[in-house]
């Protein structure tokens, strides 16, 4: 199921469509969903998003704003296990630096030299991450999907498997409660979460794909100036703000635009607030 799965991801990766930033940053918004549930916060995919778009420039954006920061960091950048990554993404989980994880890479470098199916080696990661320093399992599961992108040969990895860590594949069996990379059965879970994760990923895309069809569509028809960098921007990130200004758009451009591209089918509005929208594909 595993392989099936990703192999039709993988199909999707290598046709690189031009919405692809805005497939993987609305999938790492999910997956930092998921790791604020982990770790006990309240804030859902719409806390996040505000918590980062509300941020100052170049401001900090708090703690939930920090584990979206990390795994938007997983989806734009070249897969890397190297030990300044590592340290500067636990310091967005929220985790110190300590001499277990110090010695991570070097036991990922091991763990990815052996011939064994992805999600397997992404199982040992975590695994591994578990046994150094059970309180940072948020970093095992960003790793695991630095893993997957690395035995695949992605270019960029997919946030993929922090979104199932709390899903069915990972239900104890026999005494409740749920699997941790320690138990039996870990891996066989892993792999049904890799084939979960990865028909998410293809419905997130499914679900993007016409609206970006129709934004191409009505592109040659929109005359605002600077709709052209509005537009780039829709298909790169997951949410634009109402309110974008750049050298050729005024924000009141901005507004108009983004409501005709809203009445067009080609954008929706993500919030559902009278002000400080924010649109996306």
């Amino acid at each position: 199921m595993a392989g099936a799965a990703l192999t039709s991801l993988d199909n999707l990766v290598r046709a690189n469509p031009p919405w692809a930033g805005a497939w993987r940053a609305r999938l790492a918004l999910s997956c930092a969903a998921a790791a604020a549930r982990h770790v006990g916060r309240a804030e859902d995919e719409a806390a996040l998003r505000d918590s980062w778009m509300l941020r100052p420039t170049d401001g900090d954006p708090g703690p939930a704003g920090r584990l979206l920061a990390a795994w938007r960091r997983l989806a734009e950048r070249s897969p890397n296990v190297e030990a300044t990554t590592l340290q500067s993404t636990g310091a967005l989980l929220g985790l110190g630096w300590s001499s277990p994880l110090a010695a991570l890479p070097e036991e990922i470098d091991r763990l990815a030299g052996e011939r064994r199916p992805a999600p397997l080696v992404a199982a040992a990661v975590l695994r591994a991450v578990d046994a150094a320093a059970p309180n940072a399992s948020l970093l095992g599961w960003w790793l695991a999907d630095q893993m997957l992108a690395l035995r695949l040969r992605w270019p960029l990895p997919v946030p993929l498997l922090m979104g199932e860590a709390h899903s069915a594949a990972f239900r104890g069996a026999s005494r409740g409660g749920r699997l941790r990379p320690g138990d039996d059965g870990f891996e066989a879970a892993l792999c049904l979460a890799a084939a979960q994760g990865a028909g998410r990923a293809l419905r997130c895309a499914a679900e993007i794909a016409p609206r970006a069809a129709q934004l191409q569509a009505v592109a040659p028809k929109l005359r605002a100036k600077g709709a052209g960098e509005a537009i780039a921007r829709l298909f790169e990130d997951d949410a634009v703000p109402g309110t974008l200004a750049t050298a050729k758009l005024s924000r009141w451009a901005a507004r108009r635009l983004f409501e005709r591209l809203e009445a067009l089918g080609a954008v929706r509005e993500l919030t559902g607030r009278s002000s400080f929208k924010l649109y996306g594909l």
